[in-house]
């Protein structure tokens, strides 16, 4: 990992040292049947500080034991933040094991007749590129190993790419780490909106409240910004202030994108000196208001969209998206004015 430490890295270090938010992670993005076996009430947070022989210390890793079956099972999280994947991720995991291993023979944690612990390496990686690294670090050797192959290690990671998880798993679940991956994909103030009134819900318990301080430093410094708010930003202490915020602007957000889609449909129309030009730009600002009020769009309910050409009934269509309380209340309008014009 770099040591330039991205804005994520220290929140994301915040909030994996939450148990609940490690909990919800295992329970919502790793289809493993072992998942089903561990007591999530032993959950208790280890030294991510290892220290190998040649004095290199280990910081950037997030480890948790939990009771499994009969013995303890450990969680080695690694944050990944690159803008694309590491090809010797596998090696690294290798190495962190080891590492934890020697840990746990040095303080007396573990002894012969009981064996070493399983570890469970999980990658969470949000770099907008798609991971295609190995994940298992035998991959990684040359094919001409041969009989020298039963002399080499074997051992494979899990990978969380958060930018690629589908999006029904998302809609299936409201655990914490997925409120996390939601915000992660957010690309407008209005998606950002929508999930921290959720988190707000969530997260009022008093045994929330360094979790709650975690989301909104990180909701400031790098979630509002990505998602097009820059100016006038202040350094947020609690979840509250900013859903006190977003609430304060949303009907702002709203009128800006009617307004700056209607320009953007007349200014495309004089260029081409084509009608086409103005029902394509205000065919893409109601699809834009539409995303921002209700997150992502069904490809049915785009396709409709993009087949309208009555620019009259557009301008309709976006007073109504900007009204409507409900995506069904919006599809209810759209079919009565489909009907009416066939």
């Amino acid at each position: 990992m770099s040591n330039n430490h991205p804005p994520h890295d220290p929140a994301y270090k915040q909030f994996f040292s939450n148990r609940e938010m490690v909990e919800s992670l295992l329970r919502d993005f790793v289809a493993e049947d072992f998942i089903a076996d561990l007591d999530f009430s032993t959950l208790e947070r280890c030294s991510g500080d290892y220290v190998s022989d040649d004095l290199r210390e280990r910081r950037d890793d997030v480890v948790w034991r939990v009771r499994w079956k009969d013995s303890w099972a450990y969680i080695l999280l690694v944050l990944e933040f690159q803008s694309r994947e590491d090809p010797w991720m596998a090696v690294r995991i290798l190495a962190y094991t080891a590492l934890l291993w020697q840990d746990l023979i040095k303080t007396g944690s573990v002894n012969e007749k009981d064996g070493l612990p399983p570890v469970f390496p999980l990658v969470l990686y949000n770099g907008s590129r798609p991971w295609n690294a190995v994940r298992d670090v035998a991959d990684l050797l040359v094919p001409q190993a041969g009989r020298l192959l039963a002399y080499q290690p074997r051992q494979r990671y899990f990978l969380i790419d958060e930018c690629r998880v589908p999006e029904d798993a998302l809609q299936g679940s409201k655990g914490i780490a997925t409120q996390l991956v939601r915000l992660e994909r957010a690309h407008t103030p209005e998606d950002v909106r929508r999930v921290v009134k959720e988190l707000m819900d969530q997260l009022q318990s008093p045994a929330y409240l360094h979790l709650r301080r975690a989301f909104a430093v990180w909701l400031g410094r790098v979630v509002l910004k990505r998602s097009g708010i820059t100016r006038n930003i202040p350094e947020f202490h609690e979840l509250e202030e900013v859903g006190a915020m977003l609430e304060e602007r949303a009907a702002q957000w709203k009128d800006e994108y009617i307004r700056q889609g209607v320009l953007l449909g007349r200014a495309e129309g004089k260029a081409e000196g084509k009608a086409e030009g103005k029902v394509e730009g205000i065919n893409l600002a109601l699809s834009e208001l539409l995303k921002a009020r209700f997150g992502s769009l069904p490809v049915d309910v785009t396709a409709r969209l993009s087949a309208a050409s009555d620019t009259e009934a557009l301008k309709r269509l976006i007073h109504s998206a900007s009204t409507a309380a409900s995506l069904q209340d919006f599809l209810r309008i759209l079919e009565g004015i489909v009907n009416k014009n066939t």
